[in-house]
């Protein structure tokens, strides 16, 4: 038929996944880990949801395409609720939008272009190679911050450095955005939009980058940039799902079952971070993303000797599967653990507090 689009054999073959009970109990519980650890930390799980897809079998591609239709959903909660409080940057937002989709559109041409030429194998390897790259980046940068904060130092945001420094270029056009407080290059904020783009659409998760750009590189405060990351994933992760729809890589199911893991997790999370302090928040997040870094280090054999790039026997190709799992799930495992932990402390404390309080009242 004319102008449909024309999906090649090597895609059919992966459209579908075998949604046993396993599988789809398997995904819930991604999505409920990947959804506390958002309402936790404050970012999108996504960094351990995509790989741990693809431990299950999923293919690297669509394991993408199921996170970012999947968080299109989310960020349409998250996003309102961010608005009711005012820490949405709505010309910021439209602003970036352009440079967003087209760092969308760039990675989506770029991961169906290196699944077709390469195949599952080479899609994994490429995507696992990007999660090495900005998650090693993001760890060293936050535990950068740990320090600082033991050594009593104030949070980078507060005390001007790089983004005070990018800020004084002041290459024109110059753009005043008023809820962020912020007077910034039109080029920069265009930049940290594509990048925000082109890794949700490489990954599934653009916040990484997004966030903590608009944080250092812009000086928007913490929370503006959390709830105009959000407002801009309305639009990544919609163009995303259908850009990657398109092709056949969009298996509702998958996202279905990770929305339902994720809405629960995601209620939790947010409510533990009233209880937690902002210092053990960081703790956990570095360690967990550092987990999820050294699992997708230790699979990338695997992936090369799929490719006879590298003579890997199936005994060893077992192994390297098998410790890459122990770093991925048991990442998973650890702050889901850390976090329900610190909140029952918490709520164990403040039921201690009040008892001791209404047992004074009764004794005065």
């Amino acid at each position: 038929m004319a102008g449909a689009v024309e999906i090649p054999a090597a895609v059919e073959a992966i459209k579908f996944v075998a949604m046993t009970p396993k599988m789809g109990l398997s995904l819930v519980a991604i999505g409920f880990v990947g959804g506390l650890l958002s309402g936790f930390l404050g970012s999108g799980g996504a960094f351990i949801m995509t790989p741990a897809m693809m431990s299950l079998g999923i293919p690297g591609i669509m394991a993408v395409a199921a996170n970012i239709t999947h968080k299109f959903g989310k960020a349409i909660m998250g996003s309102k609720k961010h608005g009711e409080f005012g820490n949405v940057d709505k010309k910021m937002g439209f602003v970036m939008f352009i440079a967003l989709l087209a760092g969308v559109q760039v990675a989506v041409i770029l991961n169906k272009g290196v699944f077709q030429k390469l195949g599952q194998a080479g899609s994994n390897l490429y995507i696992s190679l990007l999660f090495v790259a900005i998650l090693t980046w993001v760890t060293l940068f936050m535990y950068r911050d740990i320090l600082r904060i033991r050594r009593g130092g104030s949070n980078i945001e507060s005390d001007g450095g790089l983004a005070k420094k990018i800020r004084e270029f002041n290459i024109p056009p110059m753009i005043h955005f008023k809820v962020a407080n912020v007077k910034t290059s039109l080029w920069l904020a265009l930049l940290v939009g594509f990048a925000t783009g082109f890794l949700a659409g490489s990954i599934g998760v653009g916040g990484f980058i997004g966030v903590p750009a608009m944080i250092y590189l812009l000086g928007v405060p913490t929370y503006v940039a959390a709830g105009t990351e959000l407002f801009l994933a309305i639009f990544s992760g919609a163009q995303g799902a259908f850009l990657y729809s398109l092709y056949g890589y969009v298996d509702l199911r998958i996202a279905l079952f990770l929305y339902l893991g994720s809405i629960l997790g995601v209620y939790i999370g947010a409510v533990g971070t009233r209880v937690v302090r902002g210092y053990q928040i960081k703790l956990v997040m570095t360690s967990v993303i550092a987990m999820v870094a050294l699992s997708r280090v230790v699979i990338v054999p695997k992936y090369l000797g799929e490719l006879g790039i590298l003579s890997l026997s199936s005994s060893a190709a077992v192994a390297v599967d098998l410790i890459s799992n122990v770093f991925l799930f048991g990442s998973g495992l650890l702050g889901a653990s850390i976090i329900l932990f610190w909140m029952w402390q918490a709520l164990r404390k403040a039921r201690s507090e009040r008892t001791l309080e209404e047992s004074v009242a009764v004794k005065v």
